[in-house]
């Protein structure tokens, strides 16, 4: 049994979606932890290539100087180490699996198709991404109706574990909006998203770790050029 009194680091850095969901677990348990700050276009610290050494990649989180990687893995972990109230996972199985099953929809799937908005490979491909966003904007909002039960969040009355799903996209969301001139969450198609998106992103949880979406526009643009610019590994 891990003791939840332990010394608490996450290795990461400020513009990961991945990283923010860790952030905001241990914001929500209330936990100090240590943020060590990753500049990867500089190389990995020997710190992540020994706490993560089959990935080498953020998020790892440092409890007891034990590492925990990968952001769902450690958002459970927090979860069940610091297991006084509010819980963030669903106590119903049945709800549990389902968050489960969105929250891996939003990496697999979702995601993707946001990248191609915002940094789009032709006219064609971007239209496809859009569709491909609104389609699971569309199948978000009725999770949230069904769900939050009238509630602010999908967790109910708190930031649940879908809410840290989709809600560390948020970010990157308002970016593919700014890049694409298209307002992908609105009153018309997603008004439950959009006061979710309001009360999420102000939670007290949240609001340190939400990145600034002009910063994280730069930072995407910077990003692009330097993969593009790189010199290939031989």
């Amino acid at each position: 049994m891990e003791r939840s009194d332990e010394k608490v680091k996450v290795v990461g850095t400020w513009s990961s979606q991945f990283v923010m969901r860790a952030r905001i677990a241990l914001n929500i348990k209330s936990v100090s932890y240590e943020f060590h700050q990753e500049r990867l276009w500089e190389g990995k610290s020997e710190l992540l290539l020994r706490s993560n050494p089959a990935q080498k990649k953020v998020p790892v989180l440092i409890h007891g100087g034990k590492p925990i990687c990968e952001s769902f893995n450690i958002v459970e972990y927090v979860d069940e180490v610091w297991s006084s109230a509010p819980s963030i996972l669903p106590s119903d199985p049945k709800e549990r699996a389902t968050a489960r099953f969105l929250a891996a929809y939003l990496d697999e799937k979702w995601f993707p198709s946001m990248r191609t908005v915002g940094y789009p490979q032709g006219e064609d491909a971007r239209k496809a991404a859009i569709a491909q966003l609104e389609k699971g904007l569309v199948l978000l909002e009725e999770a949230f109706v069904n769900y939050s039960k009238g509630k602010s969040f999908f967790g109910g009355d708190q930031i649940g574990y879908l809410d840290i799903a989709f809600g560390s996209y948020l970010g990157w969301l308002r970016v593919a909006e700014k890049m694409s001139e298209i307002k992908l969450l609105s009153e018309a198609k997603t008004p439950r998203l959009l006061q979710w998106a309001d009360s999420f992103s102000s939670h007290a949880a949240v609001k340190d770790v939400m990145p600034d979406t002009e910063k994280l526009a730069d930072f995407g643009v910077r990003a692009k050029i330097l993969k593009a610019t790189a010199t290939p590994k031989l």
